[in-house]
């Protein structure tokens, strides 16, 4: 008895018996498939690889070009600040001498003050001590001579200019 193989009516069950050109099959369609991609690539000019690596340069530029302006505006920040604290010193070293100035006229206004004071009792007392030099003048001009009506007036007033004066 022979047995026959069955028949199939799939080629790809014909196939399965013949690796060596389904081996071959498969390396036509990747060969095709890569050509078609290096010829699409080569056609259109962009390939992702350098696009990407373009695209990187730019970001490292870009990232590069803004640290370098992010130290240039922190050296502008630090000059200003410099700036800035170096006017402070001058103004503090100013009110620092404008405060000596103003303790030392206080302290001039404060010895002038008492100097007025002093000078002050001292007139005083020397128009006390003239008023009753003048009153025991008169005390004694009056007693021998007599005076008239009229100037008695004027000597009142005399005296009463001399008291205001005393007061003011």
């Amino acid at each position: 008895m022979i047995e026959l193989a069955p028949r199939s009516a799939s080629p790809i069950a014909r196939l399965g018996g013949q690796p060596i050109a389904i081996a071959a099959a498969a390396l036509v369609i990747v060969v095709l498939g890569v050509s078609s991609i290096a010829l699409w690539r080569a056609y259109t000019g962009s390939a992702p690889e350098t696009d990407r690596a373009v695209a990187a340069r730019q970001l490292q530029a870009r990232a590069a070009q803004a640290s370098e302006q992010l130290v240039e505006k922190t050296k502008g920040l630090e000059a200003t600040q410099q700036e800035s604290i170096d006017q402070l010193q001058q103004v503090q070293d100013q009110l620092l001498a404008v405060r000596r100035l103003l303790a030392t006229q206080q302290a001039d206004t404060k010895k002038l003050a008492e100097q007025v004071g002093t000078l002050t009792e001292a007139i005083d007392g020397l128009r006390h001590s003239f008023a009753s030099a003048q009153a025991s003048d008169s005390a004694a001009d009056s007693a021998p001579r007599k005076r008239s009506g009229k100037a008695q007036p004027r000597s009142n007033r005399a005296a009463n200019r001399g008291r205001a004066r005393t007061r003011g």
